[in-house]
């Protein structure tokens, strides 16, 4: 069994809900990191990229 898990925080969950859950399966966050999502939109037939929003995920290690 692997003692390294990543635990992305889904769309509808909040960040403590997440923790939460991560502890429920037995393991502890060792590192956060936040991806951004961006949106392609065309200004003057120029692509131009914009945020809209972010991917969380925790790096997790299993509690011994």
């Amino acid at each position: 069994m692997s003692k390294k898990k990543q635990f992305e925080v889904l769309e509808n969950e909040t960040i403590a809900d997440c923790l939460a859950r991560m502890d429920e399966e037995g393991y502890r966050p060792i590192r956060r990191t936040e991806k951004p999502i961006f949106k392609e939109v065309l200004k003057n037939n120029q692509p131009e990229y914009q945020p809209v929003s972010r991917k969380i995920i925790f790096d997790a290690l299993k509690i011994e």
